[in-house]
């Protein structure tokens, strides 16, 4: 076991902000972390993804394309992405889902059209979803409430609201929190993460955005994740290693590759 016994279940290690430091970021993070989950969010990060998790043992990979990457989407993209979805540490499709806050996205029925097509090669795979949702929350709910069954998925980032967050866990969805988590503004969302059941949780960094507190600001890394998970005990009142060891034994429940 690392030395926090956590795992980072959502970094951008294929991340140009890496390319200066990874091996050796990467060299010191297998200390700290039972393991990471990198997804990739186009056809190259996605490969780039596929040979970090070859590269390191303690590193899994997920492929997909994300909301914001749809413009000149290969015809075959899913020819792509189940090529890779057979390989023992791709671990799930994403990240994948809904991004309306950038106007220049493709228009809401092309990015749901695409996100549908991908949760169905998911479920062909019997693969976990990585889930976007960027001021998309009305059109998730109402996708996951009527057309989405059959199939796994964690909510990366989780932004939304409690009900949205009920009507969520009622389906047995996990949730990913990382660094907003400790922002001073955030309560909604510690509100939320103290609503989820303990078996639903998961911990992320998001590497190499939303840095927590007290490096806001700076470029985030896994090794914060005890950060946001040493906060997180303490909002929810239990013990550090005690919430380690459940959030651990949550990632291996969603991606049930990693053994």
């Amino acid at each position: 076991m690392s030395r926090t016994g956590l795992w980072d279940s959502h970094a951008h290690l294929d991340s140009d902000y890496f390319t200066d430091d990874r091996e050796e970021l990467i060299s010191k993070l297998q200390q700290d972390l039972d393991g990471i989950v990198n997804p990739g969010c186009d056809e190259a990060t996605s490969a780039f993804a596929v040979e970090l998790a070859e590269k390191y043992d303690f590193i899994y990979a997920a492929v997909g394309w994300h909301p914001e990457e749809l413009k000149g989407i290969p015809a075959d993209y899913l020819d792509k992405l189940a090529a890779w979805a057979v390989h023992p540490k791709v671990v799930a499709i994403g990240e994948v889902g809904l991004d309306y806050y950038w106007k220049e996205n493709e228009p809401k029925e092309v990015q749901k059209r695409i996100f549908l097509e991908q949760i169905d090669l998911a479920k062909q795979f019997d693969l976990p979803v990585i889930i976007h949702d960027r001021d998309a929350h009305g059109d998730m709910l109402e996708i996951f409430q009527k057309e989405v069954s059959g199939v796994r998925a964690v909510f990366h980032c989780f932004s939304g609201s409690l009900e949205m967050a009920k009507e969520l866990v009622k389906r047995g969805y996990y949730f990913g929190f990382g660094g907003t988590s400790t922002y001073k503004n955030a309560q909604k969302v510690r509100e939320v993460m103290s609503y989820i059941p303990r078996e639903l949780l998961l911990f992320e960094t998001d590497s190499p955005y939303l840095t927590p507190v007290p490096y806001r600001g700076k470029r985030n890394n896994p090794g914060y994740l005890e950060l946001t998970a040493r906060n997180a005990a303490e909002v929810l009142g239990v013990p550090f290693e005690e919430l380690a060891e459940q959030t651990t034994k949550n990632v291996k429940a969603l991606f049930t590759k990693i053994k």
